[in-house]
């Protein structure tokens, strides 16, 4: 069950990930973050209703607002970066977020193995390899590459938070919302005022027009990325955490793979190597 659960969550993530790109390069980040937040916080409502997931209300849910305020955050720097991309890099260095809960484990008494030691070396020189020489001369690419370096530790932190926030199903179900609603009050402050400084909120083509089109694609992206945190704690409430997380971790290889078929991208050779060693670093963080 647990490999079951955390290869959905890969999946689901993965998907997420590259939807959310791809609608970025239409429409502002900002906008897929807060409409397709607020489809997942009505969603998760209704199920918190249905469930009767109001009884779990406690001062755990603190952990969830936490969340929620870091969230927005890091999804607006994913996005951007992915929407500079190639999404083939972007996403394989998003993983990198799993370091925080690894770090979080160490401040609790835990001392890292062999393999972790190994996973931060791996990790550093992927990171440096995965930019490639375009980050000689080529601003948008070290942008891309430090916007998704920020957007990891706020996965992370995400991450370790919510795992804080509940214990039973129903709990859970509450916490996402909780999550979900935060997420959207943030975001939503954050467009109020991009738009009070003169950046406008909705695409140069189409308007809103263009954004209720693309409204089915953005719930999907919402209700994914909730759907992959409900995955992910089940997966790890139900069996060992770093099999649970070495298997989740692996949902960039589902974007690059989307990123190829869809949009046909082709990465240096140099991007790809640090791509891949990204990866092997942040399995090996979580495995050690």
């Amino acid at each position: 069950m647990t490999a079951l659960f955390a290869l959905a969550t890969s999946l689901l993530w993965g998907l997420a990930d590259f939807g959310g790109g791809l609608l970025t390069r239409r429409m502002p980040a900002l906008t897929v973050v807060v409409v397709s937040q607020a489809v997942a916080a009505a969603v998760l409502g209704a199920v918190v209703i249905a469930t009767g997931g109001w009884s779990e209300a406690g001062p755990q849910l603190w952990f969830a607002v936490a969340a929620g305020v870091v969230g927005p955050v890091a999804m607006l720097c994913f996005y951007n970066a992915l929407a500079l991309g190639p999404m083939g890099v972007v996403s394989p260095l998003g993983s990198l977020g799993v370091a925080v809960p690894v770090s979080v484990g160490l401040l609790l008494g835990e001392r890292p193995g062999l393999p972790q030691f190994a996973g931060v070396g791996i990790a550093v020189v992927g990171v440096v390899l995965a930019g490639g020489p375009q980050l000689r001369g080529a601003p948008v690419q070290r942008r891309a590459v430090l916007l998704t370096l920020v957007a990891a530790f706020g996965f992370g932190s995400v991450m370790s938070l919510i795992s804080e926030a509940s214990t039973t199903v129903t709990g859970l179900f509450l916490a996402l919302f909780v999550q979900r609603l935060t997420n959207f009050v943030v975001g939503g402050a954050a467009m109020y005022a991009s738009v009070r400084r003169g950046v406008p909120a909705l695409p140069e083509e189409g308007g809103a027009a263009a954004v209720l089109a693309a409204l089915p694609a953005l719930a999907l992206i919402g209700l994914a990325d909730v759907a992959a945190n409900g995955t992910y704690s089940v997966a790890a409430q139900h069996g060992p955490v770093t099999v649970a997380a070495v298997l989740a971790s692996l949902y960039p290889v589902v974007t690059a793979l989307a990123a190829r078929g869809v949009l046909k991208e082709r990465l240096r050779g140099v991007q790809a190597a640090g791509a891949g060693l990204a990866l092997v670093g942040t399995v090996l963080l979580a495995t050690g």
